[in-house]
């Protein structure tokens, strides 16, 4: 028996490289299945990174992923001012 593959996590700038890979590929009269078997990736990933990064440039996919974990990092602590409202509003009634 075979291991399972890990699975390899490719950085925005990796994943642009590839789709330019794959339209080459695809240009090339090559099927989709040879281009993931070539890019070592699945045809599901290929079509979400297209349908996320299609059209971007590099540094433009690096922006959006720096965003996005900006964002997430906001909502995180607008998480956690919310919960420290609320507890200092129940604190304030005296519900302690």
């Amino acid at each position: 028996m075979s291991k399972p593959q890990k699975r390899k996590r490719h950085n925005p700038t990796q994943i642009i490289e590839k789709l330019r890979q794959a339209d080459a590929m695809l240009a090339a009269d090559q099927s989709v299945g040879q281009v993931c078997q070539k890019l070592e990736v699945s045809e599901a990933t290929l079509h979400r990174w297209r349908a996320q990064y299609g059209g971007m440039k590099a540094e433009e996919a690096q922006r959006l992923k720096e965003l996005e974990v900006e964002n997430g990092r906001l909502k995180k602590l607008v998480a956690d001012l919310s919960l420290d409202k609320a507890v200092l509003e129940d604190l304030n009634k005296g519900k302690w």
